[in-house]
């Protein structure tokens, strides 16, 4: 048959692990062609980087879930592991595919080796297409007055919420063709850690795979979507989603959310800026992506030029503090304790631990991207680096370098209640609340009476604020003067 209608597709998975809503898959259904299932585990990804340990985990469990889904439809994942490019071509010639679909990836290693897969393949006869699966939009979607990329959120806010209509939702295929072509197994890719098995925090928090993701969208719609707007920025409280690590993998599609906030919206939820400023938030991801695909390099250099002056320090010692929750400032230490515990960690927060790192102790951001980049679930090359280069002032629409966030006023003001630092920092937990995030301030008596015993049961502050906020302030004057 003309590849116009192939009578046999691989569709290649990879950021996008799910089966409804997925335009490459969708695009073979109504094909009618015979779809062979394919995931490859390549050498490199995200920008030319391996996955980091949390990614890897969620990875396991998510394939698994994957497989299993088209499993019960008579169908057989098949995994690979190595170079895609090889591997395509080893497959076409076991499969007799005459086509290979695909959701669109958008760093720039990533663009450049799917660009030489697609010419190779069509130059050995094979159709090859690929498709967005990941994004509402794709990055040149919207354009500024004057033709541009926009640069700020705001008004990329505002383009997409007057304009974007999410399209009809792609049902998931009823049934796949039972075709046995050997892989490997998902159990021998080693994703899973072992000697130690760090991820028990993680079963218990995380269901990875589209089933929970889809659970996860429901319980959300069903409560904390009707106080997001005040929540969001409570670690102390259960009011965030908990979607951005399925929609990191493709779980879900950015797509479905939308359909179902403004389905609630249209249905006339009451609390409908609520539900907008969670859209919002999953707009913030689609301008990161906007931001990379612009800025290549924004995944490892600073998007702002004149950062690339900037006197950072080196200090494996401050870093390895910060990495284990021992700088001494409660809400930052709470932070860094749940993420290594549950590869996760709540919004507002990461921006505290963030300016902490690039502020008060002057460490390069891309130190502290490294170490979310291994740790974190959701981590994201898009995301992941607009986030840090925002909180260091180096970004697309950053904070002022000049703003420094006070970790003890952003503890007492979001973890009001004390739950989050108590949870997370439990030798603290017998600490009234007027003394919890700052536990230096506490007299010699309550901090008995508490069990607390500063450079023992909990560390001393890694540097006082007020001297961490002056030398980042410094280092700003510094910068300016070099751009005079």
């Amino acid at each position: 048959m003309g590849q116009d209608n192939p009578d046999s597709v691989i569709v290649w998975f990879r950021n996008d692990l799910r089966l409804a809503d997925h335009a490459a898959l969708a695009a073979a259904v109504k094909a009618n062609a015979k779809i062979f299932p394919v995931y490859i585990l390549e050498d490199t990804v995200a920008g030319g980087r391996e996955l980091g340990g949390a990614s890897k985990w969620w990875l396991d469990k998510s394939l698994k879930s994957l497989r299993s889904a088209i499993s019960q439809r008579g169908g057989k994942l098949i995994c690979r592991k190595g170079d895609a490019e090889k591997i395509l071509r080893d497959l076409i010639k076991e499969t007799g595919a005459e086509a290979v679909f695909w959701g669109r990836r958008y760093t720039q290693p990533e663009i450049d080796r799917d660009a030489d897969i697609k010419k190779a393949l069509k130059d050995d006869g094979i159709e090859a297409k690929s498709f967005n699966t990941t994004l509402l939009t794709e990055p040149w979607a919207y354009k500024t007055t004057s033709g541009g990329y926009y640069k700020v959120f705001t008004p990329y806010w505002r383009a997409v919420r007057g304009n974007y209509e999410a399209p009809d939702p792609l049902p998931a295929p009823e049934k796949f063709d039972g075709i046995g072509i050997d892989g490997d197994e998902i159990e021998s890719w080693g994703l899973h850690p072992s000697k130690p098995d760090w991820s028990k925090g993680f079963d218990e928090m995380w269901t990875p795979g589209e089933d929970g993701a889809r659970e996860r969208l429901q319980d959300f719609l069903d409560g904390p979507i009707r106080d997001y707007e005040e929540m969001r920025n409570r670690p102390d409280e259960d009011g965030t989603s908990g979607l951005s690590p399925h929609l990191r993998h493709g779980e879900i599609s950015p797509a479905t959310i939308w359909r179902a906030v403004m389905g609630r919206i249209n249905r006339g939820l009451k609390e409908e800026e609520s539900a907008w400023s969670f859209l919002s938030e999953i707009v913030w991801r689609e301008f990161s992506y906007v931001l990379i695909y612009h800025n290549p390099k924004m995944g490892r250099e600073n998007y702002d030029s004149k950062f690339n002056v900037m006197e950072w320090r080196s200090s494996k010692k401050d870093l390895e503090r910060w990495q284990k929750g021992e700088t001494g400032y409660p809400i930052v230490d709470a932070g860094m304790r749940q993420l290594w515990a549950t590869g996760w960690m709540h919004n507002r927060v990461r921006m505290i631990v963030a300016s902490l790192l690039t502020k008060h102790l002057l460490l390069n951001w891309t130190e502290g991207e490294d170490w979310f980049w291994d740790t974190l679930v959701d981590a994201d090359p898009a995301s992941n680096a607009a986030g840090w280069q925002w909180t260091a002032g180096s970004g697309a629409d950053a904070s002022p370098y000049f703003r420094v966030f006070n970790p003890i006023t952003q503890g007492q003001k979001f973890d009001q209640t004390g739950a989050y630092v108590r949870h997370w920092c439990p030798e603290l937990k017998k600490l009234p609340n007027k003394h919890l995030h700052a536990p230096w301030e506490a007299g010699r008596d309550v901090l008995k009476k508490a069990g607390v015993e500063l450079g023992s049961t909990y560390p001393k502050p890694i540097i006082a604020h007020k001297e961490g906020r002056q030398r980042a302030l410094d280092a700003w004057e510094t910068l300016k003067e070099k751009q005079d």
